[in-house]
């Protein structure tokens, strides 16, 4: 068992931001770690790479345990966090090479054209880092997580800032490294996460709410309909539609009103009616398969403001 998190707490003062939260995560297994803003994500991620102490319980990382032993826990850690902090008067050689002689890596020269090839800065890795785009920032910042090939990779937020071609780069990337490697992964991207994870932990205000595969999660809504539906009119009362039967969820996204119903039945023509009946213009409306996104935000809507 490569990270085991065991009734991990932290409080900041009076507030408690973790709240015993207790997970595996495996070689060979791209872990999806979600929640809304606030949720104690990246608190989470800081405890098990020793950059926080618990309050409470531990974490042990290939058999280290954060509290007793954090030097042998970093040796086995890549870390990406969410706001990469480089050196940026370096130039990009320069810094792995900086990075690689903090780990004292043999065979220095391979290793960091090794993983220049790995994540794309080919043509990148001469020039100072602070006159790179964003999205290039990240995966310099990748590139120094994996550079002393580590047998944890913890990312937090790791494709944020990059256009699609830099996106499925990166992702094909990652899914390459968790074929041996223990990834933990966080994204505020749905569609990134149903692509990349084996099996994601859902958590909202700092407590645990899933722990499942993504079939696994899927299955919870089976049986539900999805429908989606985009209305001429803007801002309208989910009350409206509060008789519907078998009415289990109203949510908006993306300007459009999502409506989940319990049993098989078609309700789309009561939709209809109730819409007429209110005076609303239907643009378009279709049952949709549940996803990630939609178990996501089943599960967390209480904490949707934070």
């Amino acid at each position: 068992m490569s990270v085991l998190v065991n009734g991990l707490t932290k409080y900041f003062g009076a507030q408690k931001a973790v709240d015993n939260l207790s997970f595996e995560a495996h070689p060979g297994q791209i872990l999806g770690f979600l929640g809304p803003n606030g949720a104690g994500k990246t608190t989470t991620m800081k405890m098990i790479c020793c950059y926080l102490q618990p309050s409470e319980g531990t974490a042990t990382i290939e058999g280290y345990d954060v509290n007793k032993s954090p030097l042998m826990v970093r040796k086995q850690i890549g870390y990406l966090p969410e706001h990469n902090p480089l050196y940026e008067e370096m130039y990009v050689k320069e810094f792995l090479q900086f990075v690689a002689s903090i780990y004292k890596l043999q065979h220095k020269s391979a290793r960091i054209a090794e993983v220049i090839d790995m994540t794309g800065l080919g043509k990148e890795q001469n020039k100072i880092i602070g006159t790179l785009s964003k999205g290039y920032r990240q995966r310099v910042g990748l590139a120094q997580a994996i550079i002393h090939d580590p047998k944890v990779l913890i990312l937090d937020e790791p494709t944020s800032g990059l256009d699609m071609n830099q996106l499925m780069d990166i992702r094909k990337l990652i899914k390459e490294l968790g074929k041996e490697k223990t990834v933990i992964f966080s994204s505020h991207i749905m569609q990134e996460v149903q692509a990349l994870c084996d099996r994601v932990v859902i958590i909202n205000d700092g407590h645990m709410v899933a722990d499942e595969t993504i079939e696994k999660l899927q299955n919870r809504l089976e049986g539900n309909q999805i429908i989606r539906i985009e209305f001429l009119e803007n801002n309208i009362s989910e009350l409206i539609f509060a008789q519907l039967n078998g009415l289990t969820d109203i949510s908006h996204d993306r300007g459009q009103m999502v409506i989940t119903t319990k049993g098989l039945a078609d309700v789309r023509a009561d939709i209809f009616n109730i819409a007429v009946a209110n005076k609303l213009t239907i643009l378009e409306m279709h049952r949709e398969k549940a996803n990630v996104e939609d178990i996501f935000r089943k599960l967390t809507k209480t904490n949707t403001n934070a």
